[in-house]
C-alpha cells in the first residue's frame, strides 16, 4: 500500500504548525514561519523558513519537503516560485468558521489523522455552540468595534465577527468582513465608527502592540460609549487573526469574557 502521508512538511503559517502539533504530529513539520509563537516549543526547535508574505525559498527547498502548506492568496507569489521548483504546495484560503474547521480536517487527512482532527473539531465545535446558546438569552447585546490595524482603519475579517457575534456582540462593520483582502476592509473615515457608537472597542493590531493613547488621541473619539466607559479591550493577535485552532479556543474566549463582564454591568 502507498504511504500518501507527507513526512517532511514546512509550514508557512502558523495555524497548521499549531495544529499538527495538537495531532501529535510535529515530528513531520521541518519548517515553520518566523511569525510562530503557537506552540512556544515549535518555535525552539524548528528551522525558520518564511515570514508571511517572504521567504527563503532556497532554504525551504533545502530543507526536502513532500509538502509545503501556506494560507491565502497573499502567499500565491512564494506558491509560485516553490512550484517552479518543483515542490508539491497546498495553499488553503479559508475565512470563515466553517472554512476553517474543513481546513483542519483537511490537514488531519494529509497526515492519516482525519479521525483525530474531526474529533478536535467537533470539540470546538461544541464549545461554540455552548456559547452561543448562553448569548442568545441575553437581553442586550453590545455593539462591537474590532480594529485589525490603526493606520489606516482595518476592521475585522470574516472569521473574527462570526466569533464576535457568537461571543454575544454585534459586530459594527459585518458588511465589511466579507472581505477577503484588508484592503477591502478599511474604514474610509474615522467619524465613521464615532457614528456607530460601539459600546465595547477591541483591537488587534496585526502583531503590533496595541497602544490605547494612540487610539484614544483620535479626533472625536470621545464621544463613543466605548471610550467613556473604558470598554476597550486588547486581543492577542495570536489568538484571534490566524485562522486554525487559536482563534475557535482562547481567541472567542477572551472575547466572550469581556462581552459577559460588559453583559453583568447592565442593568
Amino acid at each position: 500500500m502507498i504511504d500518501y502521508r507527507p513526512e517532511r512538511i514546512v509550514c508557512l503559517t502558523e495555524e497548521s504548525t499549531e495544529f499538527l502539533y495538537l495531532l501529535g504530529e510535529q515530528d513531520r513539520i521541518v519548517g515553520i514561519s518566523g511569525f510562530t509563537v503557537r506552540p512556544e516549543q515549535a518555535r525552539k526547535e524548528k528551522p525558520k523558513a518564511s515570514l508571511f508574505t517572504e521567504a527563503s525559498i532556497d532554504k525551504i527547498v533545502a530543507l526536502n519537503p513532500d509538502l509545503v502548506i501556506g494560507f491565502s492568496d497573499i502567499q500565491a507569489e512564494i506558491a509560485s516560485k516553490l512550484i517552479k521548483r518543483g515542490v508539491n504546495v497546498w495553499v488553503s484560503n479559508q475565512r470563515s468558521i466553517e472554512e476553517i474547521m474543513a481546513y483542519l480536517i483537511q490537514v488531519g487527512f494529509w497526515v492519516g489523522k482525519q479521525e483525530e482532527a474531526t474529533q478536535l473539531v467537533d470539540c470546538y465545535l461544541k464549545r461554540l455552540e455552548e456559547i452561543r446558546s448562553i448569548t442568545q438569552a441575553w437581553k442586550k447585546r453590545p455593539k462591537v468595534y474590532f480594529e485589525e490595524w490603526f493606520d489606516p482603519l482595518i476592521s475585522g475579517i470574516s472569521w473574527v465577527s462570526e466569533l464576535i457575534e457568537i461571543a454575544g456582540g454585534d459586530e459594527c462593520f459585518k458588511h465589511l468582513s466579507k472581505a477577503s483582502l484588508a484592503k477591502d476592509r478599511i474604514i474610509a473615515r474615522h467619524e465613521e465608527v464615532i457614528e456607530a457608537n460601539p459600546d465595547v472597542i477591541m483591537a488587534s493590531w496585526c502583531g503590533k502592540m496595541f497602544k490605547k493613547k494612540k487610539m484614544l488621541a483620535r479626533e472625536g473619539w470621545g464621544q463613543i460609549k466605548a471610550v467613556q466607559d473604558d470598554q476597550i479591550f486588547e486581543i492577542d493577535s495570536a489568538i484571534i487573526l490566524q485562522p486554525g485552532p487559536a482563534a475557535l479556543t482562547e481567541g472567542v474566549e477572551a472575547i466572550f469574557g469581556h462581552l459577559k463582564k460588559w453583559q453583568s454591568t447592565q442593568v
